[in-house]
C-alpha cells in the first residue's frame, strides 16, 4: 500500500501522457450529442465518480448525477431513451459485477457508455462504447490508492476536454507535481498523528464541495486498513444529527481549502466538546489545532487529487501503529464479483 501511494505521481504523469489524444478525440466527436451524464462505480470508484461529478457541475452545462453501481438500474430505469444520456462507469479492475451490470442496464436503455478503467482488456472496457485506460500499473494492495487518483485524473481529462477550457488543461498538467509535493510535505506529520491516535476506534472526516468525495474516500481507507469505524460527511450536514456523537473519543478531520470564519467556529465547537480536531489544508497555522498542512495552489475543482494523499498516508500508518497489516484486510478481496 505504501509503495503504491508513492507511485502516484508517476502513474498520473503516465496517464496524462498516454490518454490525452484518445480522450480528446472521444470528447470532440461526442460533446454536442451529450444531453445528460450519469456516473457510476463502487467503493473507491464511486468516490471518484462524486469528485468527477462535481467538476461537471462546476465547469459544464450538462446535467449530471452519480449513483452507486449496485443501485444504478433501480434508480434510472429507462431514463436514457431518446435523451442523449451517457454513463461514465469507473472501475479500477473493469471486472466489478455491479459496475458491469450497471453498464449493461445503461446500454439497454440506449445510453452511451464510457468506461474508465485501469485495464483496457477488461470486461467493462470491452462492453462499453468508448473506454479510457488509466495508467496506474498493476495495483497489488486491496486497499486502492493509485487506481483512485489515476482513474479520477482520466475522468477529469474527459470532462475538461468537453469544456475546451485551456486553463483547466494547464491545471491538470500541474496535478502530478502537486501530488508529489504533497507526499513529501505531509508524510511525517501523518505518521505522527496516526501514532498519537492509534487507540481511537471512531473517526469523522468532513469536507465540502469537491472534498466531500475526499472525506468519503478517507473514511473508506480507514475502514479497510484499520478495522475501525470512520465516516465521511459533507461538512455542514454533520451538524444535522451526527454532531451528537462527538466527544473526546472521536477525532474529527476537517478538510478545508481556505481559512474561513465558519471553519474557525466549527473547530472551536468541536474543541468545546472535547473532540481532537485535525485540520487538513494549506492554511492551518492560524487554527490553533492539530494540523496536516498541504501545499497551496490546487484548483478547487481538483482538490481530491491532493487532499486524499494525507488521508491515504494516515490510514496506512494508522494500520501499522495498531499492529495490523494494511495489505491483508481479512474480509475483503480486490474485485467484488
Amino acid at each position: 500500500m505504501l509503495t503504491e501511494i508513492h507511485e502516484q505521481p508517476a502513474a498520473l504523469r503516465r496517464t496524462l501522457d498516454r490518454t490525452r489524444d484518445d480522450v480528446e478525440l472521444i470528447a470532440k466527436r461526442n460533446a454536442r450529442k451529450i444531453r445528460m451524464i450519469y456516473f457510476t462505480g463502487s467503493g473507491t470508484s464511486y468516490h471518484a465518480c462524486i469528485a468527477a461529478n462535481y467538476l461537471v457541475s462546476r465547469v459544464t452545462d450538462y446535467p449530471s448525477s452519480t449513483l452507486p453501481a449496485s443501485e444504478f438500474s433501480a434508480w434510472t430505469g429507462m431514463a436514457g431513451l431518446h435523451s442523449g444520456a451517457w454513463l461514465i462507469a469507473i472501475s479500477q479492475s473493469g471486472e466489478s459485477r455491479d459496475v458491469i451490470d450497471a453498464a449493461r442496464s445503461a446500454k439497454l436503455s440506449k445510453m452511451h457508455v464510457l468506461a474508465v478503467t485501469n485495464d483496457a482488456q477488461s470486461k467493462l472496457a470491452k462492453l462499453a462504447d468508448f473506454s479510457i485506460a488509466s495508467q496506474a500499473g498493476k495495483e497489488e494492495a486491496i486497499t486502492a490508492t493509485k487506481s483512485f487518483t489515476a482513474t479520477l485524473l482520466a475522468t477529469y481529462e474527459f470532462v475538461t476536454a468537453l469544456t475546451k477550457h485551456d486553463e483547466l488543461d494547464s491545471e491538470l498538467d500541474k496535478l502530478p507535481s502537486q501530488v508529489e509535493e504533497t507526499l513529501r510535505h505531509c508524510e511525517n506529520k501523518c505518521k505522527a498523528i496516526a501514532s498519537k491516535f492509534h487507540n481511537r476506534e471512531f473517526l469523522f472526516l468532513l469536507g465540502s464541495g469537491a472534498n466531500y468525495a475526499s472525506a468519503l474516500e478517507g473514511a473508506l481507507k480507514l475502514k479497510e486498513s484499520c478495522n475501525i469505524y470512520a465516516e465521511g460527511f459533507a461538512t455542514r450536514e454533520f451538524l444535522h444529527g451526527p454532531m451528537q456523537l462527538v466527544d473526546k473519543r472521536t477525532p474529527v478531520f476537517i478538510l478545508q481549502h481556505e481559512l474561513s470564519d465558519e471553519s474557525v467556529e466549527l473547530t472551536d465547537r468541536f474543541k468545546r466538546l472535547g473532540a481532537p480536531t485535525i485540520i487538513v489544508g494549506p492554511d492551518t497555522a492560524a487554527m490553533g489545532s492539530e494540523a496536516i498542512e498541504i501545499p497551496a495552489g490546487v484548483n478547487d475543482v481538483f482538490q481530491p487529487m491532493s487532499y486524499v494523499i494525507p488521508l491515504q498516508l494516515f490510514a496506512y500508518y494508522s494500520s501499522i501503529s495498531r499492529g495490523l497489516n494494511p495489505d491483508q484486510p481479512t474480509k475483503l478481496k480486490k474485485v467484488v464479483e
